[in-house]
C-alpha cells in the first residue's frame, strides 16, 4: 500500500472518529505533524484550499459556523478539552498559546477554532461570546454553561487553561453590552468571586480591564465592581502569613497597584463612582475580631491613605481620614488604660507620667496592659502600627506641599470623633503631630481653632469644656510652638475670664461657671509648665496682670480648680515671683472638694489632660523630640524649688518698701491670699501630695 494511501485511511479514521469537529465544506485539506519542526515550540497545522477556492461563497458558509465548538489543546503531549467559545484558528491566539507554554494539539482537527484575538471587540471570539449569551435567552445554556465554568477554573498551572481564560475575559470586555443582571447572574457572580491574588499578571490584567467596562456600562455594576477591587485592599491569609517571603511581597504591590489604577480610571468614566465608593470603604474596613486581623487592618488603611493621596481623595479626602480617625478611637476607648495607669495617691498630675518607662521614645512595658488574654495585646499593638502608618502619611502630604490642606480635613475628622471622646489616650496625636510637622501653619491654626471652639456660645458646654482642656494640654506640651504664640492664646484667655468676671451674676455655685472655671484652670495648667518663658519677657508677663483679678474673684477658681493644678500652679508662681502668695488654700476637710468635683461634672474634665505622654513605642519615638515632658520642666526648676514653697497659714512677706513705679514691683505685688487655712499639717501634707494623674475620665465616652 502507498504512502498517499496510507495517509488518505488516517485522515477518514480520524475525521470519522472526530466527525463532529470538522467542517464538511472544506474536504480533504488537513495535514497535521504531531512533533514540532525543528525550531519551533508548537506543532505545525497545514489546511490549505486552491486561490480561486477562496471566493465570497466560502466567506458566506464561513460565517455559518457553529457559535461555538470545543477546543482541545495539547499540554504536555495531552490533549485537554478547553471550555471556551471558539472560532478558526488565528496567528493571535498561537501567539498567545506561545506565551503561556502551551500548543496547539493537531491530534483533533477542532484545533482550527480558538478564542479570538481579545483586542479587537469586532473579531468573531467576542461574535461568539455573544451569541452565547444570548443563547440563554433563546434557551440554550450549553454554551454559556461553558463561559461560567472557564471563569470558575481553579486549574492555575494548567497554561493552556490560563489561555483561555486570559481570551475569555478579554473578549467578555467586548460583549459586556450583552450581560444581563438577571439572565447571567452566575456568570457575574463568578467574575465578581475572582481574585487577583490567585492569577498571573496577564490574567490581572484582562480582568482590570472587564471590570472597568462593566463598570462604564450604564452604571448597573458599578457598586459590585468597586465593592470586588475593595475587597482587595485586604490580601487573603495565605498572603498576609507569608509577606516577609520577597516574591508575596511583590506579589501584594502588583495587585494592589493594578486595584487603585482602576479604581481611578473608573472614577474618570464615571463621576459617580468616588460617592459610591467611600461607603463601602468605611463598611469594608477589618474589624479587629478576627485573627491576623490586625495585619489585614493596617494593610487597609495604607490602602486608604493611597487613596487620599489620588484624585479621589481630592472629592472625599475628609471621609477617609474620618474612617481612619474612627478606627483609631475604636482602638484607643477598646485599651484599658485604667489597668495600666495604676492609681498612686503618692503621686500626681505631674509627676505621674510614667516617664521612667517613656522618655525619648520608650515604651510601656508590655506586662503592665494587664489583661486576660493577648486580645489586650494585639489591640495594643494594632494601635500603635495604625499611628505610625498615619504619621507616615502625613510625612508624605507635606513631602508634596500638601499637609495644609490634609489638616483641614484632619481637623473635621478630630472634631467629629475625638475631641468630645474624654477616654482617648492615643489617638488625638495625630493632631499633634501634624501641626510639629508645619508649626507655623497647622501648629498656629490647630491652637486657634481650639480657642475659636471654647469662646463660640454656639457650640455646647462640654465640647467648649473639652477644647480649651486640649488647648491647655496642647500649648502645655508643644515643644515646637513658640513662647510668643502660647503667650497670644494665654492672653485671650485671660482677657476672656477676666471679662467674665465683670459680667457675672450673684450665682456663685461652681456648676453653674464651668466654662469659666474651665478657662481658669487652663491657663494656670499652661503656666505650670511655660511660667519661666512667659515671665523672662516683660511684655508677656505683664498681659498676665490681670490674673489677679480672676483668681480673687468671688468665683473663686482657686477653690474650684483641680488641686494639683493649683498647688503647682501657686508654687512656681512664688517662685517665678509673679504673686506674693500669704495663706495657701485649703478646701476644708477635703482633698478634692465637692466645689472641684461640681466644675468638673460627671464627665470630670477637669482631669482631662488629653495630650499626656503617649504610651505606644513606636508612636512615642516619633512624638518624643517635639514633646516637653514635665522632668524637663522640673530640672529647669530645681534651683529656686527651695525657695518655691507655698506660705501657710498668715507666714507673708511684702515688699510694700519698693517703688510703686517699677512694674516688676508691681507684677510682684499680686497677691493671692486664699481666706482659708490648713486646719492640721496631715492635710497639708495630703494637699501637696497631687490626686492621681492623668488618668482618661471615668466618664462615659463622650457625650
Amino acid at each position: 500500500m502507498s504512502n498517499r494511501e496510507v495517509d488518505r485511511k488516517d485522515d477518514q479514521c480520524l475525521e470519522q472518529k472526530n466527525s463532529l469537529y470538522f467542517v464538511e465544506w472544506i474536504q480533504n485539506n488537513v495535514k497535521s505533524s504531531g512533533i514540532p519542526l525543528k525550531g519551533l515550540s508548537v506543532e505545525s497545522i497545514f489546511a490549505g484550499m486552491d486561490k480561486m477556492e477562496f471566493t465570497e461563497d466560502f466567506i458566506v458558509e464561513y460565517q455559518q459556523l457553529p457559535a461555538s465548538l470545543p477546543l482541545y489543546l495539547s499540554v504536555g503531549g495531552e490533549a485537554k478539552k478547553a471550555t471556551s467559545i471558539i472560532k478558526p484558528c488565528s496567528t493571535d491566539y498561537i501567539k498567545a498559546q506561545e506565551r503561556m507554554g502551551a500548543s496547539v494539539g493537531l491530534t483533533d482537527p477542532s484545533s482550527y477554532y480558538v478564542v479570538g484575538n481579545s483586542d479587537l471587540p469586532d473579531t468573531e471570539t467576542v461574535q461568539g461570546v455573544r451569541n452565547a449569551l444570548a443563547s440563554v435567552h433563546n434557551g440554550g445554556s450549553d454554551a454559556y454553561d461553558q463561559l461560567v465554568e472557564t471563569i470558575q477554573t481553579n486549574n492555575k498551572s494548567d497554561h493552556a487553561v490560563a489561555a483561555d481564560l486570559d481570551t475569555l475575559l478579554n473578549a467578555l470586555s467586548g460583549a459586556v453590552a450583552c450581560i444581563d443582571t438577571d439572565r447571567h447572574r452566575s456568570l457575574l457572580s463568578a467574575i465578581f468571586r475572582m481574585s487577583l491574588y490567585d492569577h498571573k499578571d496577564h490574567i490581572m490584567d484582562a480582568l482590570v480591564g472587564l471590570i472597568i467596562s462593566l463598570a462604564a456600562t450604564s452604571g448597573k455594576y458599578l457598586d459590585s465592581c468597586l465593592h470586588m477591587l475593595v475587597r482587595h485592599f485586604v490580601p487573603p491569609p495565605w498572603v498576609i502569613a507569608r509577606l516577609s517571603q520577597s516574591r508575596v511581597s511583590g506579589q501584594k504591590q502588583e495587585v494592589l497597584t493594578r486595584v487603585h489604577k482602576t479604581l481611578l480610571k473608573i472614577s474618570l468614566l464615571v463621576p459617580l463612582a468616588p460617592s459610591r465608593l467611600f461607603p463601602m470603604l468605611s463598611q469594608q474596613m477589618p474589624k479587629m475580631n478576627k485573627k491576623d486581623q490586625d495585619k489585614a487592618l493596617v494593610i487597609y488603611v495604607e490602602n486608604l491613605f493611597k487613596l487620599e493621596n489620588s484624585s479621589i481623595g481630592q472629592v472625599g479626602g475628609n471621609m477617609i481620614f474620618m474612617m481612619v480617625m474612627e478606627r483609631l478611637r475604636d482602638l484607643d476607648l477598646e485599651i484599658d488604660w485604667d489597668d495600666i495607669l495604676q492609681d498612686d495617691s503618692n503621686r500626681g498630675v505631674f509627676d505621674m507620667e510614667l516617664e521612667d518607662a517613656m522618655h525619648e521614645g520608650d515604651e510601656l512595658p508590655v506586662g503592665s496592659l494587664n489583661q486576660d488574654t493577648s486580645s489586650g495585646k494585639i489591640v495594643f499593638e494594632s494601635l500603635d502600627k495604625l499611628m505610625v502608618t498615619s504619621f507616615h502619611h502625613l510625612e508624605a502630604c507635606q513631602d508634596a506641599g500638601r499637609l495644609d490642606q490634609a489638616f483641614e480635613k484632619l481637623f473635621e475628622s478630630f472634631e467629629n470623633f475625638i475631641l468630645n471622646t474624654y477616654k482617648s489616650k492615643v489617638s488625638q496625636f495625630l493632631m499633634f503631630y501634624a501641626c510639629s510637622l508645619d508649626p507655623e501653619s497647622c501648629g498656629v491654626k490647630f491652637g486657634s481653632k481650639l480657642l475659636d471652639i471654647f469662646l463660640s456660645s454656639n457650640k455646647p458646654r462640654p465640647t467648649r469644656m473639652s477644647a480649651v482642656a486640649y488647648l491647655a494640654s496642647y500649648l502645655a506640651r508643644g515643644k515646637f510652638l513658640p513662647v510668643s504664640y502660647v503667650a497670644s492664646m494665654l492672653k485671650r484667655l485671660v482677657d476672656e475670664c477676666a471679662d467674665y468676671c465683670r459680667i457675672c451674676n450673684d450665682d456663685t455655685r461652681p456648676e453653674a461657671h464651668q466654662l469659666f472655671y474651665s478657662g481658669c484652670q487652663a491657663i494656670m495648667y499652661v503656666l505650670c509648665f511655660r511660667m519661666r518663658s512667659i515671665l523672662d519677657v516683660p511684655r508677656f508677663r505683664s498681659e498676665l496682670i490681670p490674673l489677679e483679678s480672676i483668681l480673687m474673684h468671688k468665683l473663686n477658681p482657686l477653690m474650684v480648680c483641680l488641686p494639683s493644678v493649683v498647688a503647682e500652679f501657686l508654687k512656681q508662681a512664688k517662685a517665678g515671683g509673679l504673686f506674693v502668695v500669704s495663706d495657701s488654700f485649703i478646701f476644708d476637710d477635703l482633698l478634692e472638694s465637692e466645689l472641684s468635683r461640681a466644675f468638673g461634672g460627671c464627665e470630670r474634665l477637669d482631669t482631662f489632660f488629653p495630650f499626656d505622654p503617649c504610651l505606644l513605642k513606636s508612636s512615642n519615638s516619633l512624638i518624643s523630640q517635639n514633646f516637653i515632658y514635665w522632668s524637663t520642666v522640673m530640672n529647669q526648676d530645681d534651683e529656686g524649688e527651695d525657695d518655691a514653697e507655698i506660705i501657710v497659714n498668715g507666714d507673708e512677706e511684702s515688699d510694700e518698701e519698693e517703688e510703686e513705679g517699677d512694674l516688676d514691683y508691681a507684677l510682684n505685688k499680686m497677691s493671692i491670699t486664699p481666706k482659708h487655712s490648713f486646719k492640721n499639717n496631715m492635710e497639708r501634707d495630703r494637699l501637696m501630695k497631687m490626686p492621681s494623674m492623668i488618668r482618661p475620665s471615668t466618664s462615659p465616652e463622650s457625650l
